[in-house]
């Protein structure tokens, strides 16, 4: 298409326009999130009508004080160039816990307070008192509870999935599907072994990792990933990239997965037979390959399906649910996806959902591809899973076809 030389100014124009409001508040956003985490909470639990003793406000102002300082520059420490795991345990441990803290603030604060208030409960520091004990309260518990459903075997979630076009020959295909494992510097060797052990009671015929191994290189997290190889599938075992393993070098991760006996989906496919019938497995690297760098990589559909019969049915790994557009556009009949942990501590999946079509579970989009978002079997920084339990997944596949 040949540009004239409207088009051309009406470019020039909107470059030089000047940045909107929004534009201009995201370009703070960074700055302006972590004091309003930490300031929202000290001011409903200290400066609301409380009067607690002074020594009581101060000493508590001051901690809010040092958990805003001390949070980001434990992160820039732990997930920075230093890559240090324990200031990564303490940035993530109060990321995890300041989030918690403010929602509760947030909510209670003004909840509760206009409940205490409607039913003529006490004066207007008892009900600030109340709502400061409340918030604590429900906090601690929520803190406990997230941070056990964090670090326990998650729970196996069973589904039965019909896919139109798949023959009755592969009827009863048992799926399993781990993703998101973020083996990290809190060390899960263990758990991880245990995660593995739970899949192999599953007899899958396929098992599928769909991306975001570990948050450091494979190098430093090998013993972490290396239960991985004792996965058992009767046919294939099967792994493509997320995001965060361009955060750490790959094409480490692809050698370790490869040499762990898992086949690397990396824009291509495989055959799954049975029964006379055929599946296709298809895979690619995760949308954010090509900004990495790295020769090679990057998210191409075509190429995956490149030499497969259209007339099958396919199954493709993607890390994103997001890939789901392209996925529809080619007639995918199912694809597998995680990344979005399911929000991991509510309510941040109403964040996800700005970014991603789908947070967790079964949808429909197009004529007829079908998503699975796997809320993650792992978890990301912050070691607390609130309202948003990891989950392994076993996908029966269901053909509508009769056995002959």
């Amino acid at each position: 298409m040949t540009e004239t030389s409207d088009t051309r100014s009406a470019a020039g124009e909107a470059q030089g326009a000047p940045p909107s409001r929004v534009q201009r508040l995201m370009r703070y956003l960074p700055l302006i999130a972590p004091v309003l985490l930490w300031a929202v909470p000290c001011w409903v639990l200290l400066h609301t009508g409380q009067h607690w003793p002074l020594s009581v406000t101060l000493t508590g102002t001051a901690l809010f004080v040092l958990g805003l300082v001390g949070m980001p520059l434990a992160m820039v420490r732990g997930h920075g160039r230093r890559q240090q795991d324990r200031a990564a345990i303490v940035g993530d441990t109060l990321l995890g816990g300041i989030w918690i803290l403010f929602t509760w603030s947030v909510l209670l604060g003004v909840l509760l307070r206009l409940a205490l208030a409607l039913g003529g409960v006490g004066n207007g520091q008892d009900r600030a008192r109340i709502v400061t004990w409340a918030v604590l309260g429900v906090v601690a518990v929520l803190l406990a509870w997230g941070y056990a459903e964090a670090r326990r075997v998650p729970r196996v979630r069973r589904l039965e999935v019909e896919l139109p076009r798949l023959g009755s020959g592969l009827d009863g295909t048992r799926v399993v599907l781990i993703t998101d494992t973020h083996y990290g510097p809190l060390d899960r060797a263990r758990w991880s072994a245990r995660v593995c052990a739970t899949v192999n009671t599953l007899e899958a015929d396929l098992v599928c990792h769909t991306g975001d191994i570990a948050d450091g290189t494979a190098e430093r997290r090998r013993a972490q990933a290396a239960p991985l190889g004792t996965v058992q599938a009767t046919r294939a075992r099967v792994y493509v990239t997320g995001n965060h393993e361009y955060y750490s070098e790959a094409q480490g991760w692809v050698d370790l997965m490869d040499e762990l006996g898992w086949t690397p989906l990396r824009n291509r496919h495989l055959l799954l037979e049975r029964g006379g019938d055929t599946l296709v497995v298809a895979g690619v690297d995760d949308v954010t390959a090509e900004s990495s760098g790295l020769a090679g990589h990057r998210a191409h559909l075509a190429g995956a399906l490149h030499g497969a019969d259209p007339d099958l049915p396919v199954l493709l790994l993607a890390h994103q649910p997001k890939f789901i557009d392209r996925a529809a556009a080619h007639g995918i009949d199912l694809q597998l996806s995680g990344h979005t942990h399911g929000g991991q501590i509510w309510p941040f999946h109403l964040l996800v959902r700005l970014d991603q079509p789908a947070v967790a579970g079964l949808s429909h989009h197009g004529t007829r591809t079908l998503l699975y978002t796997s809320r993650g079997t792992g978890f990301w920084g912050p070691p607390f899973r609130v309202f948003a339990p990891s989950e392994i997944t076993l996908l029966v596949l269901r053909s509508p076809q009769q056995p002959a």
